[in-house]
């Protein structure tokens, strides 16, 4: 009877693995949706999975998750130039080793499935992977970005106040992070809002860089985070080495200490004086004085968003001979049409992923087909994107005013609800980065072409310093922004970080560095000698010489 009862244990334990089996083959496991995921295909160009670099990205993200579980931070490289590959890897501080490589499994799974560009990162709520062909570790650059999360869309009621607290809290998490090492470049904690109101905050730093980098940075944060979350429950702003984040519920799995925000002096004894004498007899008073303030308070800010959309409306308008009725419609002017949105939908097939050309800092591009069977290129500011209105606003007022061979043409543009819309003459062999940074495709460019290209660069800048009626710096000058035709004419475009200069002007105070990094990878081609991997921001001129040697 024993032996029987064993026997009748093995098969249903044998018949509970086939069932586990089964349910798995039936419902595969689904990975969970990062935060944030960024591949750097029209910056960087494409790789090939089969290829040296493609398998040492795929040894890169596998190697990752098991060498960094156990410390919460590592990098690795694999391979040589030009294949080698680059990679860290990041844990939230407060998540176990089993969590932290699951976390890290499920990252690099959702990039080498989802991009095959030779840069990319990936952030979920518990870690994030960055490989890159170029080299990342003890990279000082910030570059913040916003992840939309539902949780974030409801307001709190006194936002001056709110985000005094935020930035008080965010401030002493940020210090202690970065300068206390014992900390490993993490830290939590929580600030008392109201009675019933706690706030709790968490920054976090890459150890790849040093202690003022990493306070550099958060600092950085702190200002994107008040321009998309100051009114806001909550808030989250991650980048390449740091990241803050603030709740009013507490999201991490670790103690906090309390931090207390100052009171000034003599608040404590007013309080008490309203307790005895006030809030007794007028309770009922300001509660109902408080119903019609919220309910005057929303219905203002109602009019002056309403106001405030008309206003850019017009500003836009107005300085590229656009008119606009008192209903906020936009209609065209001669040398510069307004395209409506069902128009450009039509061009584009509804903006569909088949007709996209690539994607910028501010939003996509895509290809689309006028009915005249003119092609065209249309750039679309993200919804999702905070700060790329003024670049938006920047570029079609500026550009309008521009007309040179070696200057991207501004066919028209759209504005309706949300949507902001930006078309161009179509560049069928798209931009510079795609020939420099492929060596097939720069083994089809000769020596001439070359030339050309480089004195079409410099005559496009020539016209902008020089000769345009608007004395005009690019200030974000690089191979993705110069743009070739079907005879390979560079056209330099994307002005969002122009900036316009006085008729006799020739220097400026500026207070903030802009445009995009560029990495150097030199060997032995300037003067014979051997130049260092490193990182500069480089003057327009210099980016053009730099070509001029390494081409």
């Amino acid at each position: 009877m024993f032996i029987q009862n064993i026997i009748m244990t093995r098969h249903a334990l044998l018949a509970m693995c086939l069932l586990i089996v089964l349910l798995s083959m039936l419902f595969p496991i689904v990975l969970a949706d990062p935060l944030l995921k960024i591949c750097s295909t029209t910056e960087y160009g494409d790789y090939d999975q089969k290829s040296p670099f493609g398998k040492n990205v795929k040894i890169v993200l596998e190697t990752l998750p098991s060498i960094t579980s156990s410390t919460g931070y590592n990098s690795t490289a694999i391979g040589e130039f030009p294949d080698k590959v680059t990679g860290k890897a990041l844990c939230r501080g407060d998540i176990t080793s089993s969590a932290c490589q699951t976390c890290l499994r499920d990252a690099s799974q959702k990039l080498l499935k989802d991009c095959e560009s030779k840069e990319a990162i990936i952030w979920y709520e518990r870690c994030q992977i960055h490989y890159s062909f170029q080299n990342i570790t003890s990279l000082d650059v910030y570059a913040g970005k916003y992840p939309d999360m539902e949780s974030h869309n409801k307001s709190v009621s006194d936002p001056v106040h709110f985000y005094d607290n935020v930035r008080f809290l965010v401030d002493n998490l940020s210090n202690e992070a970065a300068l206390n090492r014992s900390k490993l470049m993490f830290e939590t904690g929580e600030i008392k809002f109201s009675r019933n109101e706690t706030i709790y905050g968490l920054v976090q730093c890459t150890r790849d860089i040093r202690e003022d980098e990493c306070q550099k940075c958060l600092s950085s944060a702190l200002i994107d985070l008040k321009g998309c979350c100051s009114s806001k429950q909550g808030g989250i702003i991650v980048s390449r080495n740091c990241n803050v984040r603030f709740e009013l519920y507490k999201y991490y799995n670790t103690s906090s200490h309390l931090i207390t925000f100052p009171t000034p002096k003599g608040r404590s004894n007013w309080k008490m004086v309203a307790i005895i004498v006030f809030i007794p007899t007028m309770v009922l008073t300001i509660v109902i004085g408080s119903s019609i303030f919220c309910l005057r308070r929303k219905r203002r800010r109602q009019r002056d968003m309403e106001r405030s959309h008309l206003t850019l409306l017009k500003e836009s308008a107005s300085p590229i001979g656009f008119t606009t009725t008192e209903e906020g419609q936009l209609v065209s002017s001669e040398d510069l049409p307004f395209m409506d949105l069902n128009t450009i939908r039509a061009a584009t097939d509804n903006f569909s992923d088949s007709n996209k050309l690539g994607q910028g800092g501010f939003g996509n591009v895509y290809k689309g087909v006028l009915t005249n069977v003119k092609e065209i290129a249309v750039k679309r500011l993200s919804i999702k994107s905070w700060q790329g209105l003024e670049e938006f606003k920047n570029e079609f007022i500026l550009i309008e005013k521009l007309q040179h061979r070696n200057l991207v043409r501004l066919l028209g543009c759209g504005m309706e609800g949300e949507e902001k819309l930006l078309i161009y003459e179509f560049m069928p062999n798209k931009s510079l980065d795609i020939f420099i940074f492929d060596a097939e495709r720069r083994a089809q460019l000769d020596w001439e072409t070359y030339y050309n290209i480089i004195s079409g660069i410099a005559r496009g800048l020539l016209y902008l310093h020089e000769d345009s009626r608007l004395r005009i710096i690019h200030r974000d000058l690089k191979p993705s922004n110069v743009l070739l035709d079907h005879e390979m004419v560079a056209k330099i475009s994307d002005f969002g970080m122009a900036r316009i200069f006085g008729e006799n002007q020739n220097k400026a105070n500026t207070r903030r560095v802009v445009g995009t990094l560029v990495f150097l990878h030199v060997k032995q081609r300037i003067h014979g000698s051997r130049v260092r991997n490193g990182r500069n921001i480089l003057s327009e001129i210099g980016c053009l010489q730099l070509w001029c040697y390494t081409s």
